[in-house]
């Protein structure tokens, strides 16, 4: 039996069985009041902060083969492609990823609390260049209030991946534990292979080791059409390892690092896949490197300490040789004289290097009636990037301070939060540069005591002058700066409409407004100084003591280029899009689930996409006895009805029908 029918056959058998909806209702359970840990993912209604956890189950079920695929489901996070860590991107409210670069410093990506990524690589995506296998969770964070422990600048939202660690898999209890996973997609014959090994010498030492590796061939649309020119080999590893002493194992130290990389040959430059054959092929090596040392000390019985200090280092390397004779601009063909040896663009070598020390303190406290949990934290940035033949090279050196209090009376919490940041950035070939900024905000939430709860928050943050424009003297004084407000409501009550039932509801409006923007022009190359934002955010998850649940979200954006003489559509609002999803859950054994996700119409002028409606089928086993103990198998089908689309922001199709199929288990 080939891979294809054997996931075939588990999803048709699944699909039948939760169709069937068995009349037999399971033993009733208690939920926590906020998580639903019934339903596919929790609506976090205990928090004004519009922010979702993916985590690890979720990661698992969606057998996903970037970091794109794992957010994509988010509501406000859409994708400039996705399904190849190369020409992808992530936008979050409107901003992000755009056609031509993969970042425009408005939406963050932490690994661990390291930093990572690039400035504005010309149509090249790099944010999203590591391994799911490689984590247990990730948050994200959309908006900028939530973000001020974190960095400046965060106007779409933050990314925040954790990677797992060995007691992950031992429990905290010494010994060894290996986990091995085999994956397989029919859609460019792709392929996994995820191995860890998890080893506790006793209870205070801990060690774990990954190594993955990831194949994808030419991936086909739903018309039957090839997806780009390439696939990828993605091998990815991790150690980590995490000590802990004290005579209350107060202390603790982690240490990890973790390395992926591709080395593609006679590959299109543009990634994107927007400019035809112009810039032509090249041989492009790939690299990106994370090192991460952290101290924890957080003594028993004082709860005025939880001191973390964490010193991170990333480090993403681009080598490029353009390809001779593979562009369609070699001889004048284009109008204008070819450079010899190609375009600058593409014998560009990049890399950034980013390092950086956090230490920050989290204190529980009352004054009188009003109790307190403050984080309080100083921050040193030095980020450094090579010079280039299309981009400058130079040095951006930062100190932060920053201070966010959660203070709770009764059902009221007022979250003020505060980030002063400082930066001295310049290069060899470029004048110095001083700058600084004071952002913050407030966020409030009063819950009423019967499940009902309204919150707000306002929110400024300013994105320093970046190494990229050390070239534009204007730009180096200038910060861009934003503005967000935020409202909404929540719902979360156990026995609603059946005995053990939950439900949990949120809805967050938002209106951003963002200006001295420095990162866009328009196609006549016209500078682009304003923009607005304002968009509604819809969340719910129900689930029944019988283990039927539905998750459903949905995203409605619109967005204005406010420019002065221009005003027009914002190029990054995303389509409105809803996600439904109905599922089945046979205690721990056996989950079962059906995923609709659709996007409306977009008649923008510039860049129109018709709706699209997409089905995902997915089924996981975990026997819990026997001989196949401690084994997992999970098949899907994404794009079912195998619909031949591009969405909206994207600028390739979406891969068609796909069957997939995983097998792990933990020895």
């Amino acid at each position: 039996m080939t891979a294809r029918h054997m996931a075939a056959g588990l999803l048709a058998c699944g699909t039948a069985m939760a169709l069937a909806w068995p009349a037999a209702a399971q033993d009733s359970f208690s939920l926590d009041p906020v998580t639903l840990g019934q339903s596919k993912r929790e609506v976090r209604t205990d928090t004004a902060i519009s922010e979702t956890v993916v985590d690890e189950e979720e990661i698992e079920d969606r057998q996903a083969t970037t970091i794109a695929e794992l957010v994509d489901s988010v509501p406000g996070v859409s994708l400039i492609n996705g399904t190849t860590p190369q020409g992808s991107g992530i936008n979050i409210r409107g901003f992000g990823a755009t056609s031509s670069y993969g970042s425009d410093q408005k939406v963050a990506i932490q690994v661990d609390g390291a930093s990572v990524g690039s400035e504005e690589l010309y149509r090249i995506g790099t944010q999203l260049f590591t391994d799911p296998a490689l984590y247990k969770e990730v948050t994200v964070i959309r908006g900028t209030a939530g973000t001020f422990e974190y960095g400046s600048g965060i106007i779409g939202g933050l990314i925040r991946l954790d990677t797992k660690d060995a007691s992950d898999f031992t429990g905290g209890e010494p010994g060894f534990k290996l986990r091995q996973t085999l994956q397989y997609g029919t859609n460019g014959d792709a392929w996994a292979s995820s191995t860890i090994l998890a080893w506790q010498p006793d209870e205070n030492l801990e060690f774990l080791g990954n190594y993955t590796y990831r194949s994808q061939g030419v991936q086909k649309d739903g018309d039957g059409n090839g997806i780009g020119d390439e696939g990828f080999d993605l091998p990815s590893w991790m150690l980590k390892g995490k000590y802990t002493f004290g005579e209350a194992r107060e202390h603790s130290v982690k240490l990890s690092y973790s390395d992926t990389s591709s080395d593609e040959k006679d590959v299109p430059y543009d990634t994107f896949g927007t400019t035809t054959d112009m810039f032509g092929n090249v041989d492009r090596k790939t690299r990106s490197k994370t090192a991460i040392l952290e101290y924890a000390f957080d003594p028993a019985g004082n709860d005025l300490i939880n001191l973390t200090a964490t010193l991170s280092y990333a480090e993403q390397k681009i080598d490029q040789d353009y390809v001779p004779g593979s562009s369609s601009c070699e001889g004048g063909a284009c109008g204008f004289p070819f450079p010899p040896g190609g375009f600058p663009t593409t014998n560009a070598d990049h890399r950034y290097e980013t390092t950086k020390l956090t230490v920050k303190n989290q204190a529980l406290f009352a004054t009188g009636q009003l109790g307190h949990d403050l984080r309080t934290g100083v921050e040193y940035v030095r980020k450094e990037r090579l010079d280039a033949n299309s981009a400058p090279g130079g040095t951006d050196k930062r100190w932060a301070l920053f201070a966010v209090d959660d203070m709770s009376f009764g059902g009221l919490t007022l979250t003020p939060a505060l980030r002063y940041e400082t930066q001295d950035i310049g290069g060899d070939s470029y004048a110095d540069y001083d700058n600084d900024a004071l952002m913050g905000g407030l966020s409030a939430r009063y819950a009423f005591g019967n499940g009902w709860a309204v919150f707000g928050s306002a929110a400024y943050t300013e994105n320093l002058p970046i190494i990229d424009d050390l070239g534009t003297p204007a730009y180096m004084t200038r910060s861009e700066k934003a503005r967000t407000y935020e409202l909404g409501v929540s719902y979360d009550r156990g026995t609603v409409f059946a005995e053990g039932d939950d439900l949990a509801l949120k809805a967050t409006a938002y209106h951003t407004t963002v200006w001295d923007i420095t990162s866009y022009t328009t196609d006549a190359m016209v500078p682009i100084t304003d923009a607005r934002m304002k968009g509604l955010e819809l969340e719910a998850a129900y689930s029944l003591p019988s283990g039927h649940y539905v998750d459903f979200n949905a995203n409605i954006a619109r967005g204005e280029n406010t420019t002065p003489g221009i005003r027009d559509d914002w190029e990054g609002t995303p389509a409105d899009d809803l996600r439904v999803t109905l599922g089945k859950r046979w205690g721990e054994t056996l989950d079962l689930s059906w995923e609709v996700a659709h996007a409306a119409e977009m008649n923008r002028s510039d860049k129109p996409s018709d709706s699209s409606t997409v089905h995902n089928l997915r089924a996981t086993w975990r026997p819990q006895e026997g001989l196949f103990k401690g084994t997992e198998i999970r098949a899907g089908i994404e794009n079912a009805f195998d619909l031949d689309y591009t969405p909206h922001l994207a600028t390739r199709p979406a891969p068609g029908r796909t069957f997939k199929l995983t097998l792990a288990r933990t020895f």
